[in-house]
């Protein structure tokens, strides 16, 4: 599903929500949508589903996507970052969803397995009174098993533990398909194994556009660190490490660069070196201004 936003307004009283928006994704790509609290990822988001009015054009499928067409609708998967309060019973969840997607409740159930949920175990509770994981499997199912043509997730994987994320990662790729995917998440792990363009908000506006090969190489960097028996410092505080709390060293590197000194410090230090790390953390997003096509 295309997704075509032109000079995409939105303001909430005196505040400016989205100014100017335009984006062209085509069919089947998968966008990661970042940008801190209050850049306009919600609002742009709710924009795409057809969900508040806004100035601008806004076409899913060369169709527009206001006032939401029933059929339009159907086609859209949707996981939000904080999962609904609902009262009722999952298993009368699923039904609601099964009928309006015409999906058999099986082909849901067999989803939520292959996450490492048995929805028959948790049909009868309610929906609200699950832990944030399940919560997240739930919806998750819902979502991949719906086929859809429009996947938008919200931090997608933050309730779930390592197991369940690996199974998620796993699965992404073969249950959305040809799906277009907006991903809105700032975690590394996600924008490297989900997506293959970034997008970065800033007060509303589009301040960079890329890919993610491009993003992860400008705006992620590694941390790599190290504890090592024996008193020889001068290796490390030659190789620009610094002593830190626990005993460890520790040298903030370039991406690239973590493939040089990795190396160099095994070679060098051999099996002295108790503990190896290498953690890669993002650097400050991108400001106004510096926009890339």
């Amino acid at each position: 599903m295309r997704i075509e936003l032109q000079q995409i307004g939105k303001r909430y009283g005196k505040v400016t929500a989205l100014a100017g928006v335009d984006l062209d994704i085509p069919s089947g790509a998968r966008v990661a949508l970042l940008g801190a609290n209050g850049s306009g990822k919600t609002t742009l988001t709710r924009v795409m589903m057809g969900l508040v009015r806004h100035d601008g054009a806004v076409r899913l499928g060369g169709q527009p996507a206001w006032p939401r067409p029933a059929a339009l609708a159907a086609r859209i998967a949707y996981v939000p970052q904080i999962a609904p309060p609902w009262a009722a019973p999952v298993g009368d969840v699923v039904a609601a969803v099964a009928e309006l997607r015409r999906i058999p409740i099986d082909q849901f159930a067999a989803m939520a397995a292959r996450l490492g949920l048995e929805l028959d175990a948790v049909a009868g509770r309610a929906f609200r009174g699950l832990s944030g994981g399940t919560k997240q499997k739930v919806l998750l199912a819902l979502a991949l098993a719906s086929a859809p043509g429009l996947a938008i997730l919200d931090e997608p994987t933050a309730s779930l533990d390592p197991e369940a994320r690996s199974r998620f990662f796993a699965l992404a790729s073969e249950a959305l398909g040809d799906a277009t995917v907006v991903l809105c998440s700032h975690r590394l792990d996600e924008l490297r194994t989900l997506v293959d363009h970034v997008v970065v908000l800033a007060d509303g506006k589009v301040v960079w556009s890329g890919t993610a090969e491009r993003y992860l190489a400008e705006h992620v960097a590694a941390v790599i660190e190290l504890r090592v028996d024996g008193s020889d410092e001068s290796w490390l505080r030659g190789h620009g490490f610094a002593r830190v709390a626990g005993g460890w060293w520790r040298r903030p590197v370039e991406a690239a660069e973590k493939l040089v000194v990795v190396p160099a410090a095994l070679a060098a230090l051999g099996d002295r070196i108790r503990d190896l790390a290498v953690r890669d953390a993002e650097r400050v997003a991108p400001q106004p201004g510096a926009n890339h096509a």
